[in-house]
């Protein structure tokens, strides 16, 4: 059946209506039948060259570049707050500590939001630098 389908479709002249009409064919046949069936029967390119085809392209591309582009937003701005806490507590730090190490600064590099925010809160109870070292060692960094 597929083949005679597909042997009458040839059969049309007007190239666009034959391919609008084999592009509405592999569509149909596409709920009952695998792709590769299918394109056993119709030339792929009719697909590819279709008003149908292309729009649905189209729209595909569209959701994608929308989905990448929120998830690049979402990710952007999770980057910004992170490093907008750590800077904020590391001024806060240098302020109530004095000169913090640079391996205590790579580890207070390395610990997530939410724990830059536990470290927010903490340093109002530190005087001192060894207050800092005691949080820090109580806080292994983990990265959520």
């Amino acid at each position: 059946m597929m083949s005679r389908i597909a042997e009458e479709v040839s059969k049309i002249e007007l190239s666009e209506r034959r391919q609008e009409i084999a592009t509405c064919t592999q569509v149909l046949a596409g709920l009952r039948f695998d792709k590769e069936f299918i394109r056993s029967f119709f030339r792929g390119e009719s697909m590819r060259e279709s008003v149908i085809y292309q729009e649905i392209l189209k729209e595909g591309l569209q959701e994608g570049r929308q989905r990448g582009l929120q998830q690049g937003l979402q990710e952007g701005l999770q980057q910004g707050l992170q490093q907008g806490k750590l800077s904020l507590a590391l001024r806060q730090l240098s302020r109530r500590v004095g000169e913090i190490p640079v391996e205590s600064k790579a580890q207070i590099q390395a610990l997530s939001l939410s724990q830059l925010e536990e470290l927010g809160e903490a340093l109002l109870d530190f005087s001192t630098l060894e207050d800092l070292m005691v949080w820090l060692r109580s806080h292994p960094s983990v990265q959520a």
